[in-house]
């Protein structure tokens, strides 16, 4: 989240006026577990406070699965509390969650059948998959890579995701998402991973960017990016349903 999304919209500044500044406050989590995920998410309260401190015109929350992690359709939950701590905070901002952004792309592309790499254990990625069934949209196939440490996850090589996807069962996938994961760096790879497929390819960091300046109003394209940013879906409606600030 605090090198793909700064990035997106570094992209996008070369297209379009606006500017932006980052602002970020960390949940600990070393090892991506069900028990250090549940601890992350309960100290999303307090990052939603520190960074509406700053009075952020949107926060961001960066972790998929820890969102996912605590029940189906949790990312609405999360999305409403943490927007009411910057509500009581007297700096009220929209909260997008990438667990959200990530279903709301999907459905915004029109993706009802897709097929996705992640970078968690198995039962987590299974955690990812049920979540997005519940959403309405059919997981085909997937590859879960099993990294268990988190800084591991940031350090996977994205140039050997497109291989890993084309080795997907993706024939009949509307998109692909090339990383369920804000954590597991993918964007350089996106648009090779799209000319490869012959089809959408998203990233949950991608998602929460589109989510993000749909959030702040504002077109929602930048170059370089994939189909979901290209400009076709600028003015796409906000999701319902985020903690990185901008």
């Amino acid at each position: 989240m605090e090198t793909e999304v700064p990035a997106i919209l570094r992209a996008r500044e070369t297209v379009a006026p606006e500017r932006f500044t980052f602002h970020s406050s960390r949940m600990r989590m070393t090892h991506v577990t069900p028990e250090q995920l549940k601890a992350m998410d309960a100290d999303s309260d307090r990052c939603a406070l520190e960074l509406s401190d700053a009075h952020v015109d949107v926060l961001g929350y960066a972790c998929l699965v820890a969102i996912m992690s605590m029940g189906l359709g949790y990312h609405r939950v999360s999305e409403e509390r943490l927007h009411g701590r910057t509500v009581e905070n007297g700096a009220p901002a929209p909260v997008v969650t990438s667990a959200g952004a990530l279903v709301h792309g999907l459905h915004t592309l029109g993706a009802k059948k897709i097929a996705l790499l992640a970078p968690y254990m198995r039962p987590l990625t299974r955690t990812v998959v049920d979540y997005l069934t519940h959403e309405g949209i059919e997981v085909l196939d997937y590859e879960a890579l099993e990294i268990p440490n988190n800084l591991d996850v940031a350090a996977h090589d994205p140039a050997k995701l497109p291989g890993l996807a084309r080795a997907l069962d993706h024939a009949d996938a509307d998109a692909v998402v090339l990383s369920a994961c804000v954590q597991m760096p993918s964007l350089g790879a996106v648009e090779e991973a799209e000319q490869l497929l012959g089809k959408p390819v998203v990233s949950a960091a991608i998602c929460t960017a589109h989510q993000m300046l749909r959030a702040l109003d504002l077109p929602a394209a930048a170059p370089g990016a994939g189909h979901l940013l290209s400009g076709a879906y600028a003015q796409a409606p906000l999701g319902t349903g985020s903690t990185s600030g901008e």
